[in-house]
């Protein structure tokens, strides 16, 4: 036989297929080009270079790297390919529990791509069904499903009905009879068969009833023959055995009958043993029959036992397997932040709150070796923050400062539209609820007491990029944009990525300023505000969700006399901090989870961030 007309016993798909012959190619033209394919939630989507080839579907990191083989391939027999329910662009292709997730340039570009693919697929399959089915074995299922193993036996049986043939499926190699039959149904064919042995035992009872009579019936004829004929033959021997005839052959004599009958069998005994013996039998299986029947309903109990545990067992297995392929798709496009994502509030949060954990872990690791590390910028000196300076932006810095000198040391005790949601020791933090859009623009204003530090300083290292990385563990890395004054830049930062929620990045004017006291009773107050602005050099893009900020960190410093002719020390000071934070986080995450978050994350940040101050200032002249 020729390669594609073997038959293969294993029965795959792949094995029947046609195989390409030298000189006779099998296929179309191959399909390639550059698709988006999402790798996971750390890098999210990446262009790789496509091809469809032979039914096979192969990417590459980019043409250029074609030569050194293809990252991954998936077969496209049994692949399901599904065009995206809202994402005009993207299409998922899943063999199993492998997915890919690839969106197309435009929904045009994604049109030909399934197109291809169906067209590959048809044409594959269009050859299976042509050369696949050559020297494939059909069994008809009332043969496979009977008790006999083959068809010469079938045929060799005929359509003879035999207690034999009939019972056959009861072997070990044809269990499929017992199917749909309960131990009742078999019970009844068992008590059919014993109404049919009691017909038979009556007919052979009758039939040996009739030979033992004429049996008889001829002993007496005999007797009588003999007797005439002692007479007329008086040269019998006298044992009477045998007789000599005219030819010399010889005869054999009748015995004297005795009630034993011919040869001593007595026919009409053995009936009756007979049919004794076949009645114990029947009494006996009657006897069986009713301790199964008797039995059947332990066996039932014990049936039904087991049933319910296999169910439980296959509800577990199919409720693992579920959680299996909803872990293997976690981290899909479709479980993450987005406008139709499929992960709920709950899952959302929990997800949200692990991260976070993990960060803070790694954080707590790192924290001891940064604040080891020393570092030193030039403090410019104090006039240099009185005023605004002077850029494009210096107009827009003022009013800022104006504003939260105006609204932000306001004390929001006897206001009812703020909450207090922390309190902790001099720290407390009020939150005002507010949504637009369904997007939550919570205010949030927290008043804290620090020992030890001014507010010059609290504002130096909260504003001075050198320091940011010591004291922000949110930041994954920053820069700045462009340094518009000694005292304001322009900085661009992307924060780390908490999943399931997007990555996000801000572009803000951080400018630091000091605001001298109209009474000299009140102390000086020292301000850093950051606030969201656009720049040509760092356009929003795909990659993050770009969010709004109006930050302020207000500072006064406290001085306590100290006693006698004492020098004043870090005894004596007292910073009196006001954090307000306006921030429109963008994206879809849900509101829930933004408050929550925030509850949990801003008190940590405002206690993590004063205690490096301490650290940092500890043994340093202090700084008014």
């Amino acid at each position: 036989m020729s390669d594609n007309q073997s038959w293969n016993s294993s029965g795959s798909e792949e094995d029947l297929e046609p195989r390409e012959e030298p000189g006779h190619p099998v296929g179309i033209a191959e399909f390639s080009g550059v698709l988006s394919k999402w790798t996971n939630y750390i890098h999210g989507w990446q262009d790789r270079w496509v091809v469809l080839k032979n039914n096979t579907l192969s990417y590459y990191k980019s043409q250029d790297e074609t030569e050194y083989g293809c990252r991954g391939s998936l077969c496209l027999s049994k692949a399901v390919i599904t065009p995206h329910e809202f994402d005009e662009c993207r299409l998922d292709i899943s063999v199993n529990d492998s997915v890919w997730y690839l969106r197309a340039q435009d929904p045009e570009h994604r049109h030909q791509w399934i197109d291809s693919i169906e067209v590959h697929r048809s044409i594959r399959e269009g050859r299976r069904d042509k050369g696949g089915v050559q020297g494939t074995i059909i069994i008809p299922p009332p043969l496979a499903d009977s008790g006999y193993g083959s068809e010469s036996s079938l045929r060799r049986h005929g359509s003879m009905l035999s207690l034999t043939s009939a019972t056959s499926g009861y072997s070990a190699t044809s269990t499929s009879s017992f199917k749909g039959h309960s131990l009742r149904e078999k019970l009844a064919e068992m008590e059919t068969f014993r109404d049919i042995l009691c017909r038979q035992v009556d007919t052979l009872q009758k039939y040996f009833d009739s030979c033992a009579d004429a049996v008889s019936k001829d002993e007496l004829q005999r007797d009588k023959i003999v007797e005439d004929d002692e007479d007329d033959f008086p040269n019998t021997r006298t044992d009477g055995e045998f007789l000599h005839n005219n030819n010399g052959s010889k005869e054999k004599l009748f015995q004297s009958l005795s009630p034993k009958g011919i040869n001593g069998i007595d026919f009409k005994g053995e009936a009756i043993t007979f049919k004794a013996t076949t009645a114990g039998i029947l009494a006996t299986l009657s006897h069986c029959i009713d301790l199964m029947v008797k039995r059947e309903d332990s066996w039932q109990k014990r049936l039904d036992k087991e049933m319910e545990k296999r169910r439980r067992i296959e509800e577990g297995y199919k409720s693992a397997l579920n959680e299996l392929k909803k872990k293997s798709h976690f981290g899909g496009p479709d479980y993450e932040e987005g406008p139709n994502s499929l992960i709920n509030e709950d899952e959302f949060f929990d997800a949200v709150e692990a991260a976070l954990d993990r960060q803070d872990k790694i954080e707590e690791q790192c924290q001891t070796e940064k604040t080891r590390i020393q570092r030193s910028s030039p403090v410019p000196p104090g006039d240099v923050y009185s005023s605004t300076g002077t850029h494009r932006f210096s107009d827009k810095v003022e009013e800022m400062v104006q504003s939260h000198m105006t609204y932000s040391l306001q004390d929001v005790g006897g206001d009812a539209n703020w909450q207090l949601v922390v309190e902790e020791g001099e720290m407390k933090v009020y939150r005002r609820e507010v949504e637009e859009n369904g997007i939550v623009l919570d205010p949030l204003k927290a008043t804290h007491s620090v020992k030890g530090v001014t507010g010059h300083e609290v504002c130096h290292y909260f504003w001075d990029t050198t320091y940011r990385n010591d004291w922000e563990t949110t930041i994954e890395n920053f820069n700045v944009v462009e340094t518009l004054s000694d005292n304001a830049a322009i900085v661009y930062q992307t924060h780390k990525r908490v999943w399931p929620a997007s990555q996000r990045d801000v572009l803000y004017l951080s400018a630091m300023r000091k605001i001298l006291a109209n009474n000299e009773n009140d102390p000086d107050t020292w301000l850093v505000c950051n606030f969201s602005v656009d720049h040509e050099d760092a356009q929003p893009t795909n990659k993050c969700v770009r969010a709004k900020i109006n930050i302020a960190m207000i500072c006064q410093t406290l001085v306590s006399p100290p006693e006698g002719d004492k020098e004043i020390s870090r005894d004596n000071i007292l910073c009196k901090i006001t954090y307000v934070a306006n921030v429109n986080p963008g994206g879809w995450a849900p509101a829930s989870v933004l408050r929550a978050v925030a509850k949990r994350e801003y008190p940590k940040f405002l206690k993590r961030f004063t205690s490096y101050v301490q650290e940092k200032t500890a043994s340093k002249p202090i700084l008014f």
